[in-house]
């Protein structure tokens, strides 16, 4: 049976990260445990496969991402260590056992050769695997480093940190260009919108701060969410990003004009650590405290056209469902969304994928 979206995948720890492979159907989650594992997924029921899994971090795995060929599979992890598999037999082909002098919260690849790692006291290397060392050091920022974006050109690196500033890195000529100024809160991600013009920085009190590509020394523009917090941020088109957030709640938010656009899916109650966007702008995954891999279907928000337009917002009204799963099960997840307890039901919520 064919479903709009692949089954939820469980986990025996809870998932922190989470990546989608750029041109395969193949999702890559790293646990609590430190264990790695690789998974394909599909939309035909009961088509999930474990393609292996990996034990190789002796603490909690932070962070996993792809290289930009689909070959490797980077992980890092709290015991210090960056691992770098083989995406097709899993196998372990690099290792940095003490990369950081601290716990490692973050990795990026850059391009085939390079990538960067950050770590919980504010450290930020770039690596060379054919120097088979780092090649630019350096602590900017006072803690650690949440994510980080890189340019289309491998050129300009962006650090958002937990100090609330953003940090701005010359790969190129391996050395620091700048700070902004701190913003209120954590910065938690860090995203590239407007065709590359437009940095959009997620922030632990909820509020999304918009950096023009030549201002990063102050936000141009700030947009707070109703939401407890921005958690984890990732683009699904040049002006959409969707959020997930402490509240469980994914919501999906065009940037200039501002607008929360509604709720693409939910893991109830339970903050969400990272998300994912499939190659295509088709498919988002999630993972949770829940244990649980989702998958939500963002097909829709494609064609979304916003208008400049701003209504006036009326108290009460729950987010709107944007795909058929982003009510949930009929329980009503939008009450704590509400600032009055209005029965209102939300559209486009049913369908036969209850959670």
């Amino acid at each position: 049976r064919l479903r709009d979206t692949p089954e939820d995948i469980c986990f025996e720890a809870t998932a922190n990260a989470i990546a989608l492979h750029p041109a395969r159907p193949l999702l890559a989650a790293g646990d609590v445990d430190g264990d790695v594992y690789l998974y394909s997924y599909s939309c035909t029921e009961g088509e999930n496969r474990q393609l292996w899994s990996s034990g190789h971090h002796l603490k909690s795995c932070r962070d996993v991402a792809f290289s930009q060929d689909g070959q490797k599979l980077f992980t890092v992890s709290k015991d210090k260590s960056v691992h770098i598999l083989l995406v097709e037999e899993g196998r372990l082909e690099t290792r940095f056992p003490k990369a950081h002098s601290s716990a490692l919260n973050c990795v990026l690849p850059i391009d085939n050769h390079v990538f960067a790692t950050g770590d919980d006291d504010g450290a930020l290397k770039v690596w060379d695997l054919r120097k088979g060392d780092a090649i630019l050091e350096a602590r900017e920022q006072e803690e650690y480093i949440s994510a980080m974006a890189v340019d289309g050109n491998g050129k300009i690196l962006l650090t958002a940190s937990g100090d609330g500033t953003l940090g701005v890195f010359n790969v190129k000529r391996r050395r620091f260009e700048l700070l902004s100024e701190p913003q209120n809160g954590d910065l938690t991600s860090v995203v590239l919108l407007k065709r590359g013009k437009k940095v959009a920085c997620g922030s632990s009190e909820g509020t999304i701060y918009l950096f023009n590509w030549d201002g990063f020394g102050a936000a141009s523009d700030r947009f707070a969410l109703r939401a407890e917090s921005v958690d984890c941020m990732v683009p699904i088109t040049d002006s959409i990003v969707c959020v997930g957030s402490l509240d469980g709640v994914i919501r999906a938010v065009n940037v200039l004009p501002n607008r929360v656009l509604g709720c693409v899916g939910q893991h109830l109650g339970e903050p969400i650590e990272q998300l994912a966007a499939a190659p295509g702008g088709r498919l988002l995954a999630s993972c949770a405290h829940d244990q649980k891999v989702k998958f939500w279907d963002v097909s829709a928000l494609g064609g979304l056209v916003v208008d400049d337009y701003r209504k006036k917002k009326k108290k009460g009204v729950p987010l709107r469902a944007l795909s058929r799963k982003a009510a949930g099960s009929g329980e009503d997840f939008f009450a704590d969304l509400r600032d009055e307890a209005e029965p209102e039901t939300a559209a486009g919520s049913g369908g036969d994928d209850s959670d």
